[in-house]
């Protein structure tokens, strides 16, 4: 079964952990020569309850997403271990 990237743009990540809500995806990290799909970007939570921009985001390597299903994407990860600044987007996976 396949799944386009603008599916998964409209489906909220949630950790399995904890049941905490990340949010929705915005981006994916792809490897460029396989063509593989590496990461999920998903943005933090908006300074000042909910006015201006995220300082920092969700990176969750693919292998800890669980299930995708038609609304979110179960993930078993720890959320202060995937959270990385702004400015930098990438995480040694």
């Amino acid at each position: 079964m396949g799944c386009r990237f603008t599916e998964l743009l409209c489906k909220e990540g949630v950790c399995i952990c904890d049941g905490c809500r990340l949010g929705c995806v915005s981006d994916v990290r792809l490897e460029v020569p396989e063509g593989k799909v590496v990461a999920l970007v998903v943005p933090g939570r908006c300074r000042w309850g909910g006015l201006g921009a995220p300082r920092e985001d969700y990176i969750i390597p693919w292998q800890s997403v669980c299930r995708i299903g038609p609304d979110i994407i179960l993930v078993d990860i720890q959320p202060d271990k995937c959270r990385v600044p702004r400015g930098k987007t990438f995480l040694p996976l």
